[in-house]
């Protein structure tokens, strides 16, 4: 049976009209470290094409492994959750049901609502769930504000998109390169137009004399 189960990771569900309001701070509390998604208030019942009540999935991470019931009353207990909890079978799964990034005929969420705390780290997690979708985040940032320099990159990304400064960390070699070859691309076609704008300069000068 289910509630026999053991695992460090469960999932959860809360409902925004029954949660207490300072949620964040009990969980903290609690000492296990957690994630939660942004608050999922445009789902549509497929069946009845109402809207749903808004609510939050989340996830516990524990040192250890705990029961069904253990987790269940502790969050029935504590939050005000449904009894209900499962197993976290895959963390890239559970990302994507947070934002709804695989799906696109459901209404898509934003990273930046994801909340978590107690020790759970967030960058690291995210990174490792869409890499991918954070490293074109990070190309197209260079080229939208004419970013030229590695240091400039840093200082950015830590000012406007803190989520993928672990990921510019990490890899340092490949935006150094990145920005290196830009910058390389740029001036030599500075170099080309200037020459062009030389030669028909000239050229133009040497028709009026003849």
């Amino acid at each position: 049976m289910t509630k026999d189960k053991r695992s460090n990771k469960w999932a959860f569900l809360i409902y925004e009209e029954s949660t207490p309001k300072n949620y964040l701070d009990i969980l903290e509390a609690i000492h296990v470290p957690f994630i939660l998604s942004p608050w999922h208030d445009k789902d549509i019942n497929q069946d009845t094409g109402e809207l749903k009540k808004s609510h939050k999935h989340g996830a516990l991470f524990f040192d250890s492994l705990k029961s069904y019931t253990q987790v269940s009353e502790l969050l029935k207990n504590k939050i005000n959750a449904p009894a209900h909890v499962e197993i976290v079978m895959s963390p890239k799964g559970m990302y994507d049901y947070f934002t709804h990034a695989e799906n696109p005929d459901k209404t898509p969420y934003n990273l930046e609502d994801i909340e978590c705390g107690s020790g759970f780290e967030l960058d690291k997690f995210l990174k490792e769930q869409n890499s991918d979708y954070f490293l074109n985040e990070a190309i197209n940032l260079i080229e939208t504000h004419q970013i030229t320099e590695f240091e400039q990159l840093v200082h950015f990304v830590r000012q406007n998109n803190p989520l993928i400064l672990s990921l510019i960390v990490d890899k340092s070699f490949f935006f150094a390169k990145f920005l290196d070859s830009k910058r390389h691309h740029s001036n030599h076609k500075k170099r080309i137009d200037n020459s062009n704008i030389k030669r028909g300069i000239d050229g133009n000068f040497k028709n009026n004399i003849n």
